[in-house]
């Protein structure tokens, strides 16, 4: 009784421990991602600031979901001023960055188009942002963890991996959303478009049958005069 006793008490410990950690699982991954949609106009340069940390990294993903040539100018520059890198008339791009202390400045530039707006998508992930390591003074507490099949340690490690993977999904799919945007856009301009010029080429057919007809009975009509 006393070991079966002390089995369970592992047990609730156990889950006490994981219960915990779930409700901390934000704190499990370094990786902060977060995306946004904006609308660019015609002439306009939008400009945005991330603070970063040294030894982190900053990876910016961005696409061009609709408007014009669906192209944008982009460039990225450090706390200094230098710029980093830059995209002229692109449709999409990706860069990353290792980073410093400081504000990290990205712009999407559409000076050059005097007429289209354009629809901008973009992503950021940082990497490395928290360098606070977690206590483990938990594990001080947790005795008889050699009588299960598997350690705390496993366990901490599955649901890290977990987590990373599912945040990788989800990135994954934000960025398929987003293709799926930009081919839908498209679709739907040059649908537009066929309805359009499929109105022009009907009118113009009719015009000309009228054209036709006209010139056909002016060909048969007797214009001579008859005197009694």
């Amino acid at each position: 009784m006393a070991t079966v006793w002390q089995f369970f008490c592992v047990v609730s410990v156990l889950l006490a421990v994981v219960s915990q950690r779930f409700s901390a699982l934000a704190g499990f991954s370094q990786s902060l991602d977060s995306d946004f949609t904006f609308t660019l106009p015609a002439g306009r340069k939008e400009c945005f600031y991330q603070t970063m940390k040294k030894d982190a990294s900053l990876e910016i993903e961005y696409q061009v979901l609709d408007g014009g040539s669906l192209d944008v100018d982009f460039y990225i520059s450090s706390p200094s001023g230098q710029v980093l890198y830059s995209d002229h008339h692109k449709s999409d791009g990706m860069h990353t960055v290792e980073t410093e202390d400081g504000d990290y400045m990205f712009c999407f530039d559409n000076t050059f188009s005097s007429v289209s707006e354009k629809l901008v998508f973009f992503e950021l992930i940082l990497d490395n942002m928290d360098t606070d390591e977690e206590p483990d003074d938990w594990k001080e507490y947790v005795h008889g963890t050699d009588m299960l099949d598997m350690k705390l340690e496993d366990i901490m490690d599955t649901i890290n991996s977990v987590k990373s993977r599912l945040g990788k999904s989800v990135q994954i799919q934000t960025v398929l959303r987003a293709f799926e945007a930009r081919d839908r856009n498209l679709q739907e301009s040059n649908f537009d478009r066929v309805n359009f010029w499929s109105v022009v080429n009907l009118m113009v057919m009719m015009l000309v049958s009228g054209v036709q007809v006209y010139l056909v009975r002016s060909l048969f009509e007797d214009k001579r005069k008859i005197h009694m």
